[in-house]
């Protein structure tokens, strides 16, 4: 079992603050699964704006968290060593529970197939052992 800190998965994907939306991967599969972690804080600029005084965390970042880790499954895999890799679709994302401050993200993404410069994955985001969040998203992968 893989695990990586922030320092390491900034190694393999090119995101930063503010845009680095994970914080840990527990358990790393190159060019199979990922597991990560995001802590969600009160600190996030996003809850100034989302919800005032009962924040909670967009989807869309929660999608992006799951994305993210999908992309160090993917992009820590030899062949793609290098690579970035894109949003290519988000089929099938249903919420079925708030994220708030406070909550940790936990972040599961098995990559199902890989063609080319294409991977699909199916997600899930959980909070304890409640989902959050699950979707199906599919990756294109970039030489740049």
């Amino acid at each position: 079992m893989t695990t990586l800190d922030a320092s390491q998965i900034q190694e393999i994907i090119p995101h930063r603050y503010p845009m680095l939306l994970i914080d840990r991967v527990l358990d790393l599969v190159p060019g199979q699964r990922a597991v990560a972690l995001r802590n969600v804080t009160n600190n996030e600029a996003v809850f100034q704006g989302h919800f005032p005084g009962n924040p909670v965390l967009p989807g869309v970042l929660i999608v992006e968290s799951l994305a993210q880790t999908g992309a160090v499954a993917l992009l820590s895999d030899s062949r793609f060593k290098g690579k970035t890799a894109y949003f290519g679709g988000i089929k099938q994302a249903k919420f079925r529970r708030m994220v708030k401050p406070g909550d940790q993200l936990r972040l599961e993404v098995e990559l199902v197939k890989i063609k080319g410069p294409v991977g699909l994955g199916q997600a899930t985001a959980w909070v304890g052992d409640q989902k959050a969040c699950t979707a199906e998203l599919t990756f294109m992968i970039s030489g740049d």
